[in-house]
């Protein structure tokens, strides 16, 4: 097992692998950039270095800066977390010449399936589905047109070398095609460096379903079910679940068994997620295969009580995969929802700046992955994660009233949050009934406001009153003079309770 685990991320996901390192008796080391130095993740490791200034071009995204680190601590392994360098087979690839093994599946791996029309043609070949498209392109406008109306539309423009949302447009008129991919080249060149995009049919009404897939270095390859993550907001997941309330034993049984084919296809290693578009007839098509973690891992955790940060550090260490397919047995239901600094009213626009108290709802079935504490600075360079809040209950409707709940109570004071969204969509008719799809947001929710009658909630008055009752009080000699600690004497963040709380 390793000694020394160096996590190229930041935020919550570098807290959640060092939670996971420390329960396997690894010493996590973090890096930071100087707009983190103060972040949890780096108070919060055994040992941070600097890696360059704030934007992401010159420090997470700098695979010589990460790469020196790690020798300068004495790393064994490198996690690339989710993001960032995660899915950069160069970087992988840079990590193993260097000496250090990569917890992620091999370059080839991450190459083979980054190339989104390389990939389809793969799995294709192992008798994976996937949708009608338009792979090379033809620079003739005239030709692009009639192909694209063979293809017929509406249409989903795609980047080949990413995901995410970034670079994707749905063409409705093939008069909007020119400029849709335009738009899409550059949004792809500015996000991945290759302005290369592809068409895809576009199923309207249709469901993101995932499938969570485990492989060792000998061979073997479980799946772990499926999530459905088709609420969405410009393209990118907010709420995800495990499992679908759209699939049935027999269609698990055939999306799981082309899942693990796909990941045969490209000999993978390494926990990794097979995206599929399930239509509203029950057919379903290979979308991408993403080859690290997933942000959403945790609703899989809850479900099948396996933690999958621990499965890649043991895989990336040489293990065998240790539970074969038929020991694995799903429990219950669990639903995770993303919070985000962002103003839902305002098209989801970012919202930096300092969070001035960081009040997460707690309880049984209840879990907060996040890189937050009082005083954190929402940087503008970064993602603007604040948190990922999810409840696990016995089926699926106990575990949405118990997220319900945990959004309700949920309190974050200092930025914008999409809180109350995210509990309005829970709450909303069409989802308490399973009826979602990846144009839920903008068919429910185009017109959404807060209802500013729920700002105070008995709850948040009750911890408001808790924490001013709790407040340092006065000294005597000076009343109109407030204890204030300095900084230099607070603790640091205790990374457990920051990290993952347990079920």
């Amino acid at each position: 097992m390793f000694k020394r685990v160096l996590i190229a991320n930041r935020g919550e996901i570098a807290v959640r692998v060092m939670r996971a390192c420390r329960e396997l008796g690894i010493s996590p080391v973090a890096v930071y950039s100087t707009a983190d130095a103060d972040a949890v993740h780096t108070r919060s490791a055994d040992e941070a270095v600097c890696i360059g200034p704030a934007p992401a071009r010159d420090s997470y995204l700098s695979v010589p800066a990460i790469i020196e680190a790690a020798q300068k601590v004495g790393a064994d392994a490198i996690h690339p977390g989710y993001g960032f360098l995660s899915e950069n087979a160069a970087f992988a690839a840079a990590v193993t010449e260097a000496g250090i093994d990569f917890i992620g599946p091999p370059a080839f791996a991450i190459a083979a399936m980054g190339d989104k029309t390389a990939a389809r043609a793969r799995v294709r070949k192992v008798g994976v589905p996937v949708l009608p498209a338009v792979e090379d392109a033809p620079k003739d406008p005239d030709d692009l047109k009639a192909r694209a109306l063979e293809l017929g539309l509406p249409l989903l423009l795609k980047a080949v070398a990413g995901g995410g949302g970034k670079g994707m447009r749905i063409v409705r008129d093939v008069a909007e095609l020119d400029r849709a991919i335009a738009a899409s080249s550059r949004e792809a060149t500015a996000s991945f460096g290759d302005g290369r995009v592809y068409l895809e049919h576009y199923v309207e009404q249709s469901r993101h379903v995932e499938v969570q897939v485990l492989a060792d270095a000998y061979g073997n390859i479980i799946h772990l079910g499926e999530r459905e993550c088709s609420i969405q907001r410009r393209h990118q997941k907010i709420i995800e679940e495990s499992p679908s309330p759209a699939v049935s034993a027999t269609l698990r049984g055939r999306m799981t068994a082309a899942a693990v084919a796909a990941a045969h296809s490209v000999r993978y290693v390494n926990a990794g997620t097979v995206e599929f578009l399930l239509a509203p007839d029950g057919r379903f098509y290979f979308l991408e295969m993403n080859t690290r973690l997933q942000v959403e891992h945790a609703v899989t955790e809850a479900v099948f009580g396996i933690d999958l940060v621990q499965a890649q550090i043991r895989i990336a260490a040489g293990e065998p995969l240790w539970i074969e397919q038929h020991s694995v047995a799903a429990r219950g239901h669990a639903i995770e929802c993303r919070v985000y600094a962002e103003d839902p009213a305002a098209n989801f626009v970012p919202c930096a700046g300092t969070v001035t108290h960081h009040g997460a709802p707690y309880g049984p079935g209840i879990r907060v992955d996040t890189g937050i504490a009082d005083g954190s600075v929402i940087p503008v360079y970064y993602d603007p994660l604040i948190s990922k809040l999810t409840a696990w209950a016995d089926d699926r409707d106990a575990a949405r009233r118990r997220m319900a709940v945990a959004l309700r109570e949920y309190e974050v004071q200092g930025v914008t949050t999409n809180i109350d969204f995210l509990a309005d969509v829970v709450e909303h008719p069409s989802f308490a009934d399973g009826q979602t799809h990846t144009g839920f947001v903008e068919q429910h929710f185009a017109a959404w406001g807060p209802d500013e009658t729920r700002k105070s909630s008995p709850a948040a008055a009750a911890r408001h009153i808790a924490r001013v009752a709790e407040a340092p009080k006065p000294s005597a000699e000076g009343s109109d003079k407030a204890v204030v600690t300095p900084e230099s004497d607070r603790p640091a963040p205790d990374p457990i309770s920051l990290s993952v709380g347990k079920f």
